[in-house]
C-alpha cells in the first residue's frame, strides 16, 4: 500500500509559504501522492449539517484554498509524486473548463494527474453555481461524457444536456488518460450493488474513494468486502477489474489520550491512528491519503508537517509493517 498526504488547504494557511514547503517536504518523506479537497463557501446557517454528519461545520473550513491551483503549485515544486483531487465536485464546474484546467495540470506535472470527482452534498454549494441536489447524478455523468470527448482526439464534437461543442478543437490534451476515481462516502457504500453511486464507480471509473470509518478487522473485513463487489460488477460490464484501484480517505483527528472501544477509524492516539493505516493495509488498499486538514489540533503547517513525517517513517509499505 502506498501513502498519500492532503495539502493544507484551511484557514491559517500560509498559501503563498507553506504549500510548497508542504509539497516538498512530503515528497522527500516518501509520500507517493499529495491531494487536495474542494470546499467552496462557507456558509453561517448551512442548509445541512457538514458532510452527511449531525456535527456542525468545522470553524477550519471558512478558508479551503482552490484544489487546482494548489496542485499546480505542488506540480512545480515536486518531481515524482501523483497529484489528485479528492475530491471535486462536479456540479460546482463547468465540464469542458474542468477537463482543460486538469488536462493543463497533467502537462505540467508531466502526466501526474488524478482526477477524483463526486456529486457533491452541500445544499448551499450547489445553489452558489446554479445546482440543485437533483443535478447532482446527472451533472457527474455529464462531466465523464466530456472528459471522455474533450481527452480524446481532436477535433471534438460533443451534445450533452448542457454542453454542446461541434467540430472545435480543445487544448491541451492530458500527458496520457488521467485517471478518473470517484468517491462515495463511507465504507458501506458497497452494500447495495443497485445503487447509482456504485454502478458509476463499476461502469465508469479507474477506482474508488471510500472514506475508512470502521477500525480493526470488522473495517478491513467492510470495506474489502465492498470492494469486491464493485469490482465483481465491473467485470460483469466486461472491464478489467484488475486496473481498478481503492484508494483509501483517513481523516485524522487525534485526541490525549487513547479513544475508547467504541471510536471511529483515524481518530485517537498516534499508536492508533497508525493500527488504522493497517487496518486500510488489511482492506487491500492500493493507497491511503493521510488527511490532516480537519486536525484541529494543529497550530501551524509546520506541526502538521512533523507528523505527517512521523506517520510515513513509522510506516514500512513493502510488508514490513510498522516501526516504533
Amino acid at each position: 500500500m502506498k501513502l498519500g498526504l492532503r495539502l493544507p488547504q484551511r484557514l491559517g494557511t500560509d498559501l503563498k509559504q507553506d504549500l510548497v514547503e508542504a509539497a516538498r517536504t512530503a515528497e522527500a518523506a516518501g509520500y507517493d501522492s499529495l491531494w487536495t479537497y474542494e470546499r467552496l463557501l462557507f456558509p453561517n446557517t448551512p442548509a445541512e449539517p457538514y458532510a452527511g454528519t449531525n456535527v456542525a461545520w468545522p470553524e477550519h473550513s471558512r478558508q479551503a484554498a482552490d484544489p487546482l491551483a494548489v496542485l499546480t503549485a505542488a506540480a512545480v515544486a515536486t518531481e515524482h509524486v501523483r497529484l489528485g483531487t479528492s475530491v471535486l465536485v462536479a456540479a460546482l464546474h463547468t465540464p469542458v473548463q474542468l477537463a482543460k484546467a486538469l488536462a493543463t495540470i497533467d502537462q505540467i506535472s508531466g502526466g501526474r494527474m488524478v482526477a477524483g470527482m463526486s456529486t457533491g452534498w452541500s445544499t448551499d454549494e450547489l445553489q452558489a453555481t446554479g445546482a440543485t441536489r437533483a443535478d447532482r447524478g446527472r451533472f457527474l455523468d455529464e462531466t465523464l461524457d466530456v472528459f471522455d470527448a474533450v481527452w480524446g482526439p481532436d477535433p471534438v464534437t460533443f451534445r450533452g444536456p448542457r454542453v454542446v461543442i461541434d467540430d472545435a478543437w480543445v487544448l491541451p490534451k492530458p500527458v496520457s488518460r488521467i485517471p478518473v476515481l470517484l468517491g462515495g462516502g463511507g465504507s458501506n457504500l458497497g452494500r447495495s450493488t443497485t445503487s447509482a453511486a456504485v454502478q458509476r464507480i463499476a461502469k465508469r471509473a479507474d477506482g474508488w474513494l471510500p472514506l475508512l470509518t470502521t477500525p480493526g478487522p470488522a473495517g478491513a473485513a467492510e470495506l474489502r468486502g465492498n470492494w469486491d463487489r464493485i469490482r465483481e460488477l465491473a467485470a460483469g460490464y466486461g472491464r478489467d477489474a484488475s486496473r481498478m484501484e481503492m484508494v483509501v480517505v483517513g481523516n485524522v483527528t487525534f485526541t490525549d489520550r487513547p479513544a475508547g472501544p467504541d471510536r471511529s477509524a483515524f481518530v485517537g492516539t498516534l499508536d492508533q491512528i497508525m493500527d488504522d493505516v493497517a487496518t486500510a493495509a488489511e482492506a487491500d488498499a492500493d493507497e491511503l491519503i493521510v488527511d490532516l486538514n480537519l486536525q484541529d489540533w494543529f497550530t501551524s503547517t509546520q506541526q502538521m508537517l512533523e507528523t505527517a513525517v512521523q506517520i510515513r517513517e513509522r510506516f514500512q509499505p513493502d510488508g514490513g509493517g510498522f516501526v516504533g
